[in-house]
């Protein structure tokens, strides 16, 4: 096993060199662990990025998380540490108090990435692969981007290389408390590349709570590039290189029950005085008239007459949906399941709520327009 696991590092590492470490024009130290390549920044105390690949051993590998986190013996300058984080004081009883300073101790390469691997697991603790994230941000849309990405390995059978990074700027703030002055990124960047099928794609969110759907942050290479000032995967050849870098699509990453989703309309494209589907929980029961906009992904007619209609994303990730009761049917001119299933439309009435997800009723069509008519 061990001798299997060694071949695997091998071949992670020269994978990596081949497609080549991110380019700046800094001069940098590359640090080279067993499943993950990393350039630390001394003066921000954190990686200015990691390199890694997801690999279909992830979906059979069964180590847990080890927790072991610990300085980076092999950044010569000396990484970040515990106390960059937190205080931990033993009490009397030798339990611990823990005196934290507001920030998660955000993984770059996921733990749970290299759960075939009980080493590449551990390594994934070295504070060298640590920024810091607030707990809404780290714990919610950053955590599901890593999921999101095991499970497109997982539903492929291919293997991902992975360059993530925080934006790191001069004017950054730093941690107050911290005896290394970690500097506080206001964004972080992923970009991916399926080598198999020779798509890429990146993500630049914010460090903060998101509740907008993980597509929503999705961008060319060549836009995560310009953020980070970084060439990546200069190891291709020009032409695939360039095609990676400006042509991106965001629908053959989705899991097919969301092939059929869309990003919400953007505010140049909504019309004035109304919303899209993603900010329609903002009004919810507000007793006010809301005009929500966006595409009908789906719709269904119960067998009891019902019609519900779901705007941008389907069921069951649904985040704004649309009834009309069978006693309000006769009502419009038109089958609604049928007439306004793949069209823009904007729906006008009170935003309610239905097991958590914004929602309207109907009752005739005069609260239905489409997009094209205002």
């Amino acid at each position: 096993m061990l001798e299997r696991e060694q071949i695997q590092f091998i071949w992670m590492q020269s994978k990596m060199a081949a497609i080549a470490y991110p380019k700046s024009k800094q001069e940098e130290s590359v640090i080279q662990h067993s499943a993950m390549v990393l350039s630390y920044n001394e003066k921000h105390e954190q990686a200015n990025w990691v390199m890694h690949i997801i690999m279909p051993d992830v979906i059979e590998g069964n180590f847990s998380r080890s927790n072991d986190f610990r300085e980076d013996t092999l950044v010569t300058t000396g990484s970040a540490r515990e106390d960059d984080y937190f205080i931990k004081t033993m009490k009397p009883d030798s339990s611990y108090s823990y005196d934290g300073y507001g920030y998660d101790r955000g993984h770059m390469a996921p733990s749970a990435d290299f759960k075939w691997s009980q080493k590449a697991l551990s390594e994934s603790f070295l504070y060298s692969n640590m920024s810091p994230q607030l707990g809404d941000f780290n714990r919610m849309i950053w955590a599901q981007l890593e999921g999101w990405l095991r499970a497109y390995v997982e539903r492929n059978n291919v293997y991902l290389i992975v360059v993530t990074a925080p934006v790191l700027h001069d004017s950054l703030p730093s941690i107050e408390r911290s005896p290394n002055h970690v500097s506080i990124p206001q964004q972080f960047v992923k970009v991916v590349f399926d080598e198999q099928n020779q798509r890429a794609i990146a993500f630049i969110m914010p460090n903060q709570k998101i509740e907008a759907p993980i597509e929503s942050f999705a961008v060319s290479i060549d836009s995560a590039e310009t953020v980070l000032g970084y060439d990546l995967f200069s190891g291709l050849s020009d032409d695939v290189e360039t095609k990676l870098e400006n042509d991106f699509v965001s629908k053959p990453w989705l899991p097919d029950n969301q092939q059929y989703d869309v990003v919400s309309l953007t505010k140049n494209r909504l019309p004035k005085k109304t919303i899209n589907a993603t900010d329609a929980k903002v009004f919810i029961g507000d007793n006010k008239k809301h005009t929500v906009c966006g595409k009908v992904v789906s719709t269904k007619k119960h067998e009891k007459g019902h019609v519900f209609i779901n705007l941008d994303k389907q069921f069951p990730n649904q985040i704004f949906s649309v009834t009309i009761f069978d006693s309000n049917i006769k009502n419009f001119h038109y089958e609604p399941e049928v007439f306004l299933k793949d069209k823009e439309v904007c729906f006008t009435g009170e935003i309610g709520e239905y097991k958590g997800v914004p929602s309207m009723e109907l009752s005739n069509e005069k609260q239905v327009r489409l997009l094209g008519e205002f």
